[in-house]
């Protein structure tokens, strides 16, 4: 595989920051993943937060996340089809505000007292219920709203958008958390809805793929797809099952008042450290792409993430913690560009929606999943083993992978897939 060659004076960098300038669409897109991302993460502080002030318990904030997986699980190969059979602005975009519309209701809820540990998990599930629908429609949706050779970039752009939210928003959710969870509720509603909005008034700069009929064939196609790829397989594979163990970002209340004794302040600030981490390596990559040695590179970055667990699990210092979060999150960002890319240029545009629907449920499942693993292990054995024992289960999956998935050690460089004749 052969990658596009940067072109004297640094074209990659000019293609990056033409994007938002040249393409309205992109524009639009980019703006509403943004304020999406600021709304989950503001939300998730919240969230985490108020029900470790209800509960006290580790167990409970491992449940969060699997309310949020469950529904994942159940309607990600129907969410996959719609985003192939339906137009992909409106399902984004009305998946979007359905998620602001619950959000408005925990925010009345949480203002009357009414908000309790149960009605938190039903309205998580409703959200990801909503989730399911809205990430393989908005990842199908945007290498139609860029030239197909600028679609790497769009992704680093968008990586680093979603970055920047997830930098921001953890540092906002938890200030606004000092005027109480209403207000962080309301503030997240409020950047879910216009959101929804500005999906809505995406216009597509190239046309939709034909629709194919609903049969249990198509719907499962995007599994077949991936299962014939053992690159792709590779890859997601291993950001799930890396991500599944070596997630500590559930028990970051518990680091935050019983480890680090930060408070809530103090929890945004360390659910900020890995999306500024990210943050950085997104914009050298978008600058800078890979140009060779992917598979190696990506590797090497699983395996930091798996030491900077460690590091982050034995820490008591809250400098040291900040400083291993952030390695945590620039090098997972390397992974997410490496699969991204992988699915988007690898995957024919009709079936974007079903691949990119199994992709999403491997990301919930190292999301969610992994951080009801965490609240588990970490009831059993206590905070600080279980996220110990997490890095270095990730240390372990990367060597296993490199060994099942030789091709992917040897993947060189991101380019295109060929049409098909």
């Amino acid at each position: 595989m052969t990658a596009e060659a940067p072109a004297p004076g640094g074209e990659p960098k000019k293609h990056a920051r033409s994007l938002l300038a040249e393409h309205p669409a992109f524009r639009l897109f980019w703006c509403a993943r943004t304020a999406s991302a600021l709304s989950f993460q503001m939300q998730a502080v919240a969230v985490g937060w108020q029900i470790y002030e209800l509960t006290h318990s580790t167990f409970q904030l491992g449940m969060v996340g699997l309310a949020q997986f469950l529904p994942m699980v159940l309607l990600t190969l129907p969410a996959g089809h719609a985003a192939d059979r339906y137009n992909r602005t409106i399902t984004a975009g009305t998946s979007t505000a359905i998620q602001g519309l619950a959000i408005v209701g925990m925010a009345f809820a949480s203002h009357a007292h009414r908000l309790t540990p149960a009605g938190i998990f039903a309205a998580v599930a409703f959200i990801g219920a909503a989730k399911a629908f809205e990430r393989p429609a908005a990842s199908a949706l945007m290498p139609n709203l860029v030239p197909e050779k600028l679609v790497p970039q769009g992704i680093a752009l968008s990586s680093a958008a979603m970055q920047t939210a997830f930098v921001i928003g953890p540092a906002v959710g938890g200030i606004l958390y000092g005027w109480g969870a209403a207000v962080t509720y309301a503030a997240a509603a409020g950047l879910a809805l216009l959101a929804a909005a500005l999906t809505f008034m995406i216009r597509q700069e190239r046309s939709a793929r034909p629709k194919e009929p609903p049969t249990l064939a198509s719907v499962f196609s995007g599994i077949h797809f991936i299962r014939r790829s053992p690159i792709i397989l590779g890859s997601i594979s291993l950001d799930l099952f890396a991500v599944l163990l070596g997630g500590a970002t559930a028990l970051l209340p518990a680091y935050a008042r019983d480890i680090l004794h930060i408070g809530a302040t103090g929890l945004g600030a360390l659910r900020a450290a890995p999306a500024v981490g990210s943050l950085l390596m997104s914009f050298i990559l978008a600058h800078r792409p890979l140009a060779g040695n992917v598979g190696r590179k990506m590797f090497a970055a699983v395996f930091s993430f798996g030491v900077a667990t460690v590091i982050f699990g034995l820490s008591r210092w809250v400098a040291l913690s900040f400083v291993a979060l952030f390695l945590m999150g620039a090098s997972d960002m390397v992974s997410v560009v490496v699969r991204s890319s992988l699915v988007q240029l690898q995957t024919p545009d009709a079936m974007r929606g079903r691949v990119s629907a199994v992709n999403s449920l491997f990301i919930g499942t190292s999301n969610q999943l992994g951080e009801f693993e965490s609240g588990i292990t970490a009831s059993l054995f206590g905070t600080v083993p279980a996220t110990v024992l997490g890095g270095l289960g990730t240390i372990v999956v990367c060597g296993l992978w490199m060994r099942f998935f030789p091709a992917l050690v040897a993947f060189d460089r991101l380019q295109p897939a060929p049409k098909a004749s």
